[in-house]
């Protein structure tokens, strides 16, 4: 099993080059099950999870090519056709891998009137629950059926047809599966308190390329008409506004000053501003953001929510960033209930931290110690090697298998402006 080494205390500087967004690509790649014509989408970054969403959409009956990664190249491209849906079926052994895989449901129900799909993660519907998904598709008269660990979703007779969804709560999954599904209902859906994000925003924009009629793009009240079909189209997937984040927060850790080409600082937003409130100078470039820290990191409260908010997958990084503020940083987890486990292993490393509840106060140290430490999810796993950059001495974070579902060529990037990075492999 992989690991990362990482000798830290060197400062940042550079450019680096942001990747199509994860959190975009695994939503627009199931758009292709809505149409029998080619959907391309460009600026492709490469992660483990396309590749597993890429194996899902197989097993559907959808051919996937791929271009573009020659010569170390950034941003490859795929083209994805179904012209036949071979099968409704999403197997758990693929879903269990990865919870974005729940996202065939809809476009599987709206284009075949049925959808046989493994609850995802191999979990219940309580944590991070799919109740939401299925209450939208009921809402476009779908009937659900829960049995043997998968959701059976069967369309009335004639197809879904339009309706009124009222989120109780902001879900962009449930958003995700509730678009897709609405796009070739016959009728008009209406979906309320619609989660506003940029990925939602690039989802629209995609089926929008692809024929469908959608109106309020990036308001929390979508209006759908639906169309009998989609055609095919090529579109680009937005830049990764979390990797960009994350290279932030390693420029602001080392006191360095990063060039992220790409980057948007409308998609940015919450997260600029907190940068900007720690001590850390963000502005807009020809090519993207610079990022810059000229004086020390400032202790700030941070609260996660939904889009426009702080975004949650953002929590773990400001963590290791404030561990070397001055004073005291109270952090506050809303969306998960589950997501400090990357405590103890900042805690390993000098990092004073203490979890109440949902809270976390992270008192600043003069300095981290590098450590041998263990990443428990992906954004976790970021916040460790953030701390290892900025950390005296190595640090090996282990797991790294969970890196790789989110962040493209991260030694790669990280040692091209400075940092002391590599890859081991036990084997």
């Amino acid at each position: 099993m992989d690991k990362i080494v990482i000798r830290g205390g060197r400062t940042l500087n550079g450019s680096i080059q942001i990747s199509g967004a994860k959190n975009a690509v695994l939503t627009l790649m199931p758009c292709a099950l809505l149409t029998d014509e080619p959907l391309t989408l460009r600026n492709l970054p490469r992660l483990a999870d396309v590749d597993t969403f890429g194996h899902l959409l197989n097993g559907h009956g959808v051919s996937t090519t791929i271009e573009g990664a020659r010569g170390g190249e950034f941003g490859r491209v795929m083209t994805a056709r179904a012209n036949n849906i071979s099968s409704t079926v999403a197997p758990y052994d693929i879903v269990r891998k990865m919870r974005a895989s729940i996202l065939v449901l809809g476009p599987l129900l709206a284009r075949e009137g049925e959808a046989t799909v493994s609850l995802p993660g191999g979990c219940a519907i309580g944590n991070r629950p799919i109740d939401l998904h299925l209450k939208a598709l009921e809402a476009l008269g779908a009937e659900i059926e829960l049995a043997a660990g998968y959701v059976k979703a069967t369309a009335p007779k004639g197809g879904l047809r339009g309706g009124r969804i009222d989120f109780p709560m902001v879900s962009v999954g449930a958003t995700e599966n509730a678009l897709m599904a609405a796009v070739l209902a016959k009728g008009e859906t209406v979906i309320e308190n619609a989660a506003r994000e940029p990925e939602i925003v690039d989802l629209c924009r995609c089926l929008v390329a692809m024929g469908a009629k959608i109106d309020g793009i990036g308001s929390e009240r979508l209006t759908i008409h639906g169309v009998d079909r989609l055609h095919g189209a090529t579109y680009a997937v937005m830049p990764d506004r979390i990797e960009a984040g994350s290279y932030a927060c390693a420029a602001a850790i080392t006191g360095g000053e990063l060039e992220l080409v790409g980057a948007s600082l409308d998609d940015l937003g919450a997260i600029v501003a907190s940068l900007r409130e720690a001590g850390v100078e963000v502005e807009p470039t020809a090519k993207g953001i610079k990022v810059r820290r000229a004086g020390e990191l400032r202790a700030i409260n941070v609260t996660t929510q939904p889009y426009p908010g702080f975004p949650t997958d953002m929590q773990a990084q400001f963590m290791a960033m404030l561990t070397l503020a001055e004073g005291a940083s109270l952090l506050t987890e809303t969306i998960f209930e589950n997501r400090y486990m990357h405590v103890p292993e900042l805690s390993r490393m000098g990092a004073d931290i203490t979890v109440r509840g949902r809270s976390a106060v992270v008192k600043g140290v003069k300095s981290l110690v590098g450590a041998p430490v263990m990443a428990t999810d992906l954004r976790a796993s970021m916040s460790l090697v953030l701390a290892g950059l900025a950390a005296n001495g190595e640090t090996v974070v282990n797991r790294v298998y969970h890196l790789d579902r989110g962040y493209e060529r991260l030694e790669e990037k990280l040692s091209a402006v400075g940092a002391d990075i590599e890859r081991v492999s036990d084997g």
